[in-house]
């Protein structure tokens, strides 16, 4: 390891010498790499949000949605029946993550009167599913199906309408009908266009506030539940024929129609929008590399007479060529080391929630993508090393004697 320290070192001396020429041919790299970084940072940041709001809307990559009705009636199953074959599916294929939904508009009794309010029936896996961040309070869970006060999670316009800032006073709100039940409002989420109110609930069950006479009878559905299936994508069409077929023979005279909810060209897009931001940092990086490269040239000439005493006095080949391109490494290295310093300070002082996700909290996304900082340094030394091979070549190539008449 003592003649790579010594060659580090010897490096590290030329750069302090050079200080001058060094910052200045650094100003380019340094721009480069920062420009790079940030891009490359905001950019795997918007891929991200677009994916999570996809996800958000039709499902994780690949979610099938599930219908089943009566092509007489229109009559969805029983759901004795439906919830029998749908655990005889899942189980028998190991399908381990499902869940349903549907529509109906639920009457609340709110300060400003009684509204009907478009009402998600939906299982507690529905918000691992669909990326359901609350921006206040908890998403449901099972332990709310056996609660005596169905638990609500509704959005801001909701909230507001109840007339309540925050979830810290534990809000309730009285569910209409003709035996009223009331709801614990447990979480808020940022959905909707300006004043729509919306609002959560966990599926219908056995659950005590489900019982008759206990439920909202005036409440409408809206069609029949979906059921949502998670599998891989590369089973996806596969998944779809088998369901679509064991749950119509297990059900027996109704239509069941299985399809994708997800969105399926999301990944080819982010896919494109990666590489369309690392191909501009690489150009960007390039131009920044050939000032180095014209930079090290002109030093090499000026320091040809240098070389060659070296050179006389037993220096080899590969110490001299090494020491000129770890000049150049170093010195990129470092440049490199505070664009992306810089480029992390400025990309997490953003308010990424507020210009991105409207104000919704993003998911499993660190403030800075580690692959940008890495893809930064890596990118600053590869420069480094390639500006420094040409005036590197020069140097060894120079004859000692003509070096020491230059």
């Amino acid at each position: 390891m003592i003649p790579v320290l010594a060659t580090l070192a010897e490096a590290w001396s030329e750069v302090r010498v050079h200080r001058a020429r060094v910052v200045l041919s650094l100003v380019g790299v340094f721009l480069a790499v920062f420009a790079m970084t940030t891009v490359t940072a905001l950019g795997l940041l918007v891929a991200q949000v677009q994916q999570e709001q996809g996800e958000r809307m039709g499902g994780r990559s690949a979610t099938i949605g599930v219908t089943a009705y009566d092509p007489q009636t229109g009559m969805p199953p029983d759901p004795q029946e439906w919830d029998a074959a749908v655990a005889d599916l899942t189980e028998r294929y190991g399908i381990t993550t499902t869940a349903s939904i549907g529509y109906e508009e639920t009457r609340f009794r709110l300060p400003g009167g009684t509204q009907a309010v478009q009402t998600k029936r939906v299982s507690p896996s529905y918000g691992q599913l669909h990326r359901v961040e609350p921006i206040e309070g908890r998403w449901l869970r099972e332990g709310d199906r056996d609660s005596l006060a169905p638990a609500v999670v509704v959005n801001e316009a909701f909230l507001a309408a109840l007339g309540v800032p925050d979830l810290s006073a534990r809000p309730t709100v009285v569910i209409g009908g003709g035996d009223p039940v009331r709801a614990v409002v447990v979480g808020v989420v940022r959905e909707g266009y300006g004043e729509e109110l919306l609002a959560y609930r966990v599926d219908r069950s056995a659950g005590p506030w489900d019982a008759p006479g206990v439920a909202d009878p005036s409440a409408m559905a809206f069609g029949p539940s979906t059921l949502e299936l998670w599998v891989r994508p590369e089973q996806a069409d596969e998944v779809m024929a088998v369901v679509s077929h064991d749950l119509g023979l297990a059900l027996g005279g109704v239509q069941v129609d299985a399809y994708r909810s997800d969105s399926q060209g999301l990944e080819e897009t982010l896919g494109m929008l990666r590489l369309a931001i690392r191909g501009a940092g690489v150009v960007v990086l390039v131009l920044g590399g050939l000032g180095v490269l014209n930079i090290g040239l002109v030093t090499v000439r000026q320091r040809i007479r240098e070389i060659g005493v070296r050179r006389s006095f037993g220096a080899t080949s590969s110490r001299v060529f090494s020491a000129i391109m770890l000049e150049s490494v170093c010195a990129t290295f470092l440049a490199g080391l505070a664009a992306v310093a810089l480029s992390v300070v400025l990309v997490r002082n953003l308010p990424l929630d507020q210009l991105l996700n409207s104000g919704i909290p993003l998911a499993e996304t660190p403030a800075f993508p580690v692959a940008a900082a890495v893809e930064g340094l890596v990118a600053a030394t590869a420069v480094g090393a390639l500006a420094g091979l040409l005036p590197a070549v020069i140097a060894v190539r120079a004859r000692v004697i003509d070096a020491i008449r230059f």
